[in-house]
């Protein structure tokens, strides 16, 4: 009997050894610590006050030691290791916007966690989960609603739609690196993006990066650099240029078979074998020149005595461009990537109208103007560090993002908090006619849309309490446009101060945020599968 009853109170084991359950409350309380905890990593970054972050590689790979400065949430969150199963879920959102929009990437890991953090208070209060969910998508169709009633279309004024677009631009770097020189940046930034002609690929714009000088001294170059340079004793200048963009192996040394061996028995027989090298080098060489190309850029190496042959024909050859390189050049030349040269007529060769060596600061780079495509521009980005390089183009990677999605979809809202403000007024509203618990649900995502305008306040070391009132009276009077000015630490007009944002972006971070919160809230259990055990390795014993 004793034993039956022993049997009864123990609990069966479900799972193998190492796997394991967390249930209900335990499982919410660990699912929330770790979507905070990445809202709290990442809020400080917020705003054009934000602060920045030193990911530093530790470890003893060959990564050991190097240092990244940035105050990109996608960036931070990508960078960092984590292990809780919710917070893996907001690095993916911002991976998301950063993929879908190119910014807005903090504010929708903030705005996540802050709907989580309301979520405990409801719990708190017996409010069951699916009720704040039914709450939450009330909310954000409402919000969504309000947000396209405001949104402005310029696009049909082509003057005002570019002015837009410089503001945009102004808006997106002021919380970056760049911000001291966003004027000179964002001007960049528009001219290049126009010369896609509403494309959102971004693909002919190519972004170089050279040590020396300042920020300020970057410029957008007309045509396509290539960070290589052009081979000895051949032309440094073609004009009208047919260019044969190919990925073969252009050495003779080295024998292709793995672990063959070469015997002979007399030094004259080796001398046949690098003459018959020669030999097929040569017949190669006359394949690749039958196709009438005038510059020959290769993916791999070439050695000297095929350089040599295409000197001697007058031909311009350019080894080892990179693989991203190649991919590029041949979409702006307008021609194809070959490997093998026995069809010439079937190839199409990239055509440019000036092939020329120029020098940005120490180096010599390779020049094509007046490309096939003729969208394709470079912008050349100066700087005293690595450090402030990359960050540099981050930060105007992100502004291209904005500035194409936003010539596809020309709606615009205002920033500095003025759209947050106003959907989260537009919610407290519709909380305020809603009847039953789901009011408190819709109650807290407009407290959560208030946090926006409160942790930008308390980025700049301003008193956000009274600013995000001051702000909430001005949208209660009808003052729809007004949000922060950053600069003075007070409340006033965005149409007058040119801050405006991208209607997609914004659309974006409501719509994504509500969605991985929702999910996150649903969840009441944890599972932890058990590892897969490892068979140990008995060839080599």
């Amino acid at each position: 009997m004793r034993g039956d009853l022993n049997a009864a109170l123990n609990p069966i084991p479900l799972y193998k050894p190492g796997g394991g359950e967390e249930k209900a409350e335990i499982a919410r309380l660990s699912t929330f610590a770790g979507a905070l905890a990445v809202g709290d990593l990442v809020k400080s970054t917020l705003g054009p006050k934000g602060m920045d972050k030193i990911l530093q590689c530790g470890g003893g790979g060959p990564d050991s030691g190097k240092l990244l400065v940035t105050n990109d949430g996608a960036t931070i969150l990508s960078k960092i290791g984590v292990d809780n199963p919710v917070a893996k879920v907001l690095v993916e959102i911002s991976k998301v916007q950063d993929d879908e929009v190119g910014d807005g990437t903090t504010s929708v890991t903030v705005l996540a966690s802050e709907l989580l953090r309301e979520t405990e208070t409801l719990l708190g209060q017996k409010i069951h989960p699916q009720t704040v969910v039914n709450g939450w998508r009330k909310a954000s169709t409402e919000a969504l609603r309000v947000l396209e009633q405001v949104a402005e279309d310029h696009s049909k004024n082509v003057e005002q739609f570019k002015d837009d677009l410089l503001k945009i631009a102004r808006t997106t770097l002021s919380s970056k690196i760049l911000q001291g020189k966003k004027d000179h940046f964002s001007k960049l930034c528009v001219e290049a993006v126009l010369k896609l002609k509403g494309k959102t690929d971004l693909q002919s714009i190519q972004i170089i990066k050279k040590l020396g000088n300042n920020l300020s001294d970057s410029y957008l170059e007309e045509g396509f650099l290539l960070d290589k340079r052009i081979g000895m004793n051949m032309p440094k200048r073609m004009e009208n240029a047919r260019v044969l963009i190919c990925n073969t192996p252009m050495d003779t040394d080295k024998v292709k078979v793995f672990g063959s061996r070469v015997r002979v028995d007399s030094v004259a027989k080796v001398a046949e074998l690098e003459l018959a090298e020669k030999e097929k080098m040569k017949d190669k060489v006359e394949k690749i020149l039958k196709h009438d190309c005038t510059v020959f850029i290769n993916r791999q190496l070439i050695y000297d005595y095929p350089e040599q042959l295409f000197a001697d024909r007058g031909v311009m050859a350019i080894e080892h461009a990179d693989f991203e390189g190649v991919e590029r050049l041949a979409s702006v030349l307008g021609g194809e990537i070959v490997s093998t040269f026995d069809a010439p007529d079937k190839v199409r060769l990239g055509r440019c109208k000036l092939i020329e060596e120029v020098i940005i600061g120490e180096d010599k780079l390779i020049k094509f103007s007046g490309v096939a495509l003729g969208e394709a521009c470079t912008i050349i980005l100066r700087g005293a560090t690595q450090q402030i390089l990359d960050e540099a183009e981050r930060s105007i990677h992100d502004a291209l993002c904005v500035l194409s999605q936003t010539v596809k979809e020309p709606r615009i809202c205002y920033g500095g908090g003025a759209s947050e403000m106003l959907m989260a007024n537009a919610v407290t509203q519709l909380a305020e006619k809603t009847p039953g618990k789901e009011s408190v649900a819709i109650e807290s995502f407009a407290r959560a849309l208030r946090q926006l305008p409160t942790i930008i306040a308390d980025n700049g070391g301003y008193d956000s309490a009274e600013l995000v009132a001051n702000l909430r009276a001005a949208h209660a009077s009808g003052k729809n446009t007004f949000g922060l000015d950053m600069t003075n630490g007070t409340t006033a007009d965005m149409s007058k101060l040119g801050i405006l944002e991208s209607y997609h972006l914004k659309r974006q971070v409501v719509v994504s945020a509500s969605e991985a919160a929702e999910m996150v809230l649903r969840i009441d259990n944890i599972i932890r599968a058990p590892p897969r055990p490892r068979q140990r390795d008995m060839r080599h014993h």
